[in-house]
Order: structure tokens, then C-alpha cells, then sequence
């Protein structure tokens, strides 16, 4: 008699990375609203303007998760280099005058119609792909320092040159921590490391010393007394709002902070609305949502049936993880305020409907996994 074997077959969803992204999108899109309806009023005359302008992105962003996950993510490595030159074109281009749209002393965005579109956050994806094509290949080489430099580093750099010209330094750190995660992935040498770590710590020396509004807040930083209605401001007020907090919080919908006290509350410093109404419980809910997250990403860059998927999955977590871990570290007052949104809560639509896709493709690796 022959025996017949029977293979089962694997989810082809991973139902908690959707619920858990799911959950983090609604979480977001309800404290938009509530951070901003006083903004939104105020510059707009319609308290729902930031609110609808997101749930439009969010919608884009969940039909961008979905195509995602139906592509096989091989072809995003594969054509990671004309993917990775458009960004680089789109970079160029919001720093034409006329065509990028000035904001806050800043290039950064192309408007779309009644939207804007943020080219910055297209090419954090893009630098992923192009990393992951190139490391992938030097697996079957020796990693020589002079190659890397030429083929991984110096696309690196033009890419953190033309969005340190925006200016945009919070971008600028988030490139350089992808290309560390995927290059440690991608086996690259650890004296490549320690080589270029002093490189890397004085060029961002000379970032904020070129600029003077960011040695005010690495000074407010250092002393949040430092001119308190001026550089200071902002994280005074944005720890005025956590201790109003405390464990309970002050209730959905009753943050004063929200009131004109504390500048971009509804984008960068949204993190202090969530822990002012919903305390020191909600925002170690919201903490343990992104720690839930980045373990499955990294239990999915572990299951990868090879490197591109495992290099994929790692600048993936870099893109989403050291978002969140900078722009909650700035409203603790443990690092200087950068501008770094919170993935998923901040109010943006190009860092949503990015960071969308590329659950979709978590998604598509942990399937072919």
C-alpha cells in the first residue's frame, strides 16, 4: 500500500502582524483627531481637516500594504536601483524652488493635488531595497572596504546630503541607522564599523553646528531652562503634559496641551497627547505595540528563506523601530528634539502609506518564509 504524506500548509497571513499594524493605524488616526482639532480650526476652519486628510493616506496606505504583500518581494531587490535613482530625482527636485514646497524654513515636500507627498519617506524605502540588492550579491564575494565605499556608502551619502540640504536631519540619522542594521545583516566586517563610526560622529557634528536653530535645541536639551519661551519651549511644554498625565491619564479627549501649548502637537510631539489623556498605562501600551511589532519582524528576518528577505526584513525594522525609539526618546527628554514622526500615530501621510508598505512586504516574506 503506499502511504501518502500530507503537508500542511502555512498561514498565508500573519493575522498578528495585521492586527498589531491595524491596531497602531486606529490608535493614530484617533489621536490625530483629537490633537488637532484645535490646529485644524484655527488654520483651516474645519476642526476635521488633519483627520480626514490621514484616514484618505490611511486608506492608500492599507491598499499599498495589500499590493505589497502580493508581490513576491524579489522584485522590489531586483529593481532596486531605478527605484532607488527615483528617489534620488524626486530628492533633487523638492529642492527646486516653485516646485518643492516650502514649509517651517524647509524643502520636504511636493504638493499632490490638495496633498503633499514627502520624498524623503519614499526614499527610506528605496535605500532598504537598493542595500539589500547590493549586499545580497556581495555574499559571494569578499567584502572589500573600497567596494563597499563606492557601490553601498557613497549612494548612502548623496541621499543623506540632498535631505541634510532640505534641511531634514532626523532623516538624515534614520538613513544612517538603516544602513547599519542591514550592513550588520548582510554580513558586513566590524572593522568597516569602527571605521566608519568616527566618520559618522563627526559628520553629524557638523550638521548641527552648521545650523543654528539645532545647537539652540541640543542646548535646551542640555538645559531645559535655556531660553524657555523660545528653544525650550516645546519640551518643556511636552513634559508639562506627561506629568498631567500621570498613570490614568486625564481622559480621551481632555489634553490641554493640545491647546496651542505645545507646537506640531498632532505630528512630532503627538506621543505627549497619548500619554497626557490616556497616562503612563496607555503609553506603555503604545510602547509594547512597537516592541510586539519589531519582535515579529525580527522572528520574520530569522524565518527568511534567504538573505534578500532576511536584509529586507532587518531595514524594515530599522525604518519602523528607531523612528519610534527617537521620536519617544525627543519627547522624554533622553535625546534633543529631531522632527522624527512616530510611525503610524504622527500626522503625515507619506511616512504612513510607506511604513503600510512595508508591513506589506513583512507580510509577503513571512509567506514565502
Amino acid at each position: 500500500m503506499r502511504t501518502i504524506h500530507l503537508q500542511s500548509q502555512k498561514s498565508t497571513l500573519d493575522l498578528p502582524l495585521i492586527i498589531t499594524t491595524a491596531t497602531l493605524v486606529i490608535l493614530g488616526l484617533i489621536m490625530i483627531y483629537d490633537a488637532s482639532i484645535v490646529a485644524a480650526f484655527r488654520d483651516f476652519g474645519d476642526k476635521l481637516y488633519y483627520f480626514k486628510n490621514q484616514l484618505i493616506w490611511a486608506t492608500v496606505g492599507t491598499i499599498g500594504l495589500t499590493v505589497a504583500s502580493l508581490i513576491d518581494y524579489h522584485k522590489f531587490v531586483r529593481y532596486s536601483s531605478p527605484i532607488f535613482a527615483l528617489s534620488i530625482l524626486l530628492l533633487i527636485i523638492v529642492l527646486i524652488p516653485n516646485i518643492g514646497t516650502k514649509a517651517y524654513g524647509a524643502h520636504r515636500w511636493i504638493n499632490v493635488g490638495n496633498l503633499t507627498f514627502q520624498p524623503s519617506e519614499f526614499a527610506k524605502l528605496a535605500l532598504i531595497f537598493f542595500q539589500a540588492s547590493i549586499l545580497a550579491k556581495f555574499q559571494k564575494y569578499k567584502m572589500r572596504l573600497l567596494d563597499v565605499v563606492q557601490v553601498i556608502f557613497l549612494p548612502t551619502v548623496i541621499a543623506t546630503t540632498l535631505v541634510l540640504l532640505e534641511p531634514d536631519l532626523g532623516t538624515a540619522l534614520i538613513f544612517a541607522g538603516i544602513t547599519t542594521v542591514t550592513y550588520f545583516i548582510g554580513n558586513g566586517p566590524l572593522i568597516h564599523f569602527a571605521i566608519a563610526a568616527p566618520a559618522l560622529v563627526a559628520a553629524a557634528t557638523v550638521a548641527i553646528l552648521a545650523k543654528p536653530y539645532r545647537i539652540a535645541r541640543l542646548k535646551a536639551f542640555l538645559d531645559p531652562a535655556y531660553d524657555p519661551q523660545g528653544a525650550s519651549y516645546q519640551i518643556n511644554q511636552i513634559l508639562i503634559s506627561l506629568k498631567n498625565g500621570g498613570l490614568l491619564g486625564v481622559g480621551v479627549g481632555a489634553s490641554r496641551g493640545k491647546f496651542d501649548f505645545i507646537p506640531e502637537v498632532h505630528s512630532d510631539a503627538i506621543f505627549s497627547v497619548v500619554a497626557e489623556e490616556l497616562g503612563f498605562i496607555g503609553a506603555i501600551f503604545l510602547i509594547g505595540l512597537f516592541v510586539y511589532l519589531a519582535i515579529k519582524t525580527i522572528n520574520i528576518a530569522k524565518g527568511a528563506k534567504d538573505i534578500e528577505g532576511k536584509i529586507l526584513s532587518a531595514g524594515i525594522l530599522a525604518l519602523i523601530s528607531v523612528q519610534a525609539l527617537l521620536n519617544i526618546a525627543s519627547n522624554v527628554a533622553l535625546v534633543p528634539l529631531t522632527g522624527i514622526p512616530l510611525p503610524f500615530i504622527s500626522y503625515g501621510g507619506s511616512s504612513l502609506v510607506v511604513t503600510m508598505i512595508a508591513i506589506g512586504i513583512l507580510v509577503n516574506i513571512k509567506k514565502q518564509s
